[in-house]
Order: C-alpha cells, then structure tokens, then sequence
C-alpha cells in the first residue's frame, strides 16, 4: 500500500507527529467551526502556507460548523462545493475539473484510509503535486491523524495519478 503523509514533497515518510501545515489547520479552526480544507496559492513561495510544488502555497481554509463526522464534511467541501464563497484570497483548486466522490474513510491507529471514485483531471503536471498536497492535508486536517493513505478507484492516489 502507498502511503502519502502530511509533509508535501518527494518524501512520502510522515514525520513523527502532524506537520506544522497540520497543526496551523488545527489552530485556526475556532470552538464551533469546521474542519479546514485546503487550496493552493500559485506561486506564493511559501508566504501564505506551506511551500510546495511549483513554488506554491498550501493554505488551510477553515469552514463553518456543520453537523456530521469532520472528514465527510471536510471532503464533502473540498470534493463537491469547489471554491469556498468568500475566496477574495486569489487561491485555487486543483480538482475542480475532476469528478472525485467520497465513498468511505476511516482512522487506523495514525492512519487515515480513504476511498474517493471518480476521475482525476489535472490541468497540467503542476496540479499533479497540488492534488496529492489539497487532498492529503484535508484528510490530515479533518481526522486528526498523522499519515494518510488516499485510494481513488482501488489504486493509491500516486498511481491514480501518475495514470493521467
């Protein structure tokens, strides 16, 4: 099984506990407020989240509460409503032109395990580290876990995407 973790780039070893984009998501979520979700700054250096990719930023966008298991909604948001309303921050969303469903997730142990069905669309071989970064840190983010192991289709996420 592939394994993706938190920290975004060609390791795919997680670190000991939740990496620092992890921790920010956790911090910024308010008593009564949703679970992060994750888009991309392009070509940011780093100045707003996590550097990553092709120079960009990951940045957590918490949401409003909602009732529900933290990771259905968190995907629900990230998979299904595209941008969030009130994005004057200029980030973008590397799935919007693909069809990702949430079937099912869970945690086991540090890991979250998750199945999405679907097609990956990217826009180019930059939206390639970017999908892997917004899903990855969401999962993260929503489950509380330290790793995440993402399948699309049955096949690991880096498969599903070294496929396109």
């Amino acid at each position: 099984m592939a394994t993706t973790g938190p920290a975004v780039g060609p390791s795919t070893e997680p670190p000991a506990s939740p990496g620092p984009a992890a921790r920010a998501a956790k911090a910024q979520l308010q008593p009564g407020s949703g679970p992060a979700v994750y888009y991309v700054a392009i070509n940011d250096g780093g100045s707003r989240g996590v550097r990553f990719g092709c120079n960009d930023s990951l940045v957590a966008v918490p949401g409003a509460a909602s009732p529900g298991d933290a990771l259905t909604v968190a995907l629900g948001r990230l998979l299904g409503a595209g941008m969030p309303l009130d994005n004057d921050a200029a980030l973008y969303d590397s799935l919007a032109a693909s069809s990702l469903r949430f079937v099912s997730g869970y945690v086991n142990g540090s890991t979250a395990v998750v199945n999405l069905s679907g097609s990956l669309r990217p826009g180019g071989v930059c939206d390639i580290p970017r999908i892997e970064a917004q899903l990855t840190h969401t999962v993260v983010a929503a489950s509380g876990a330290s790793r995440a192991e993402i399948y699309v289709n049955g096949m690991p996420l880096e498969v599903a995407l070294s496929l396109r």
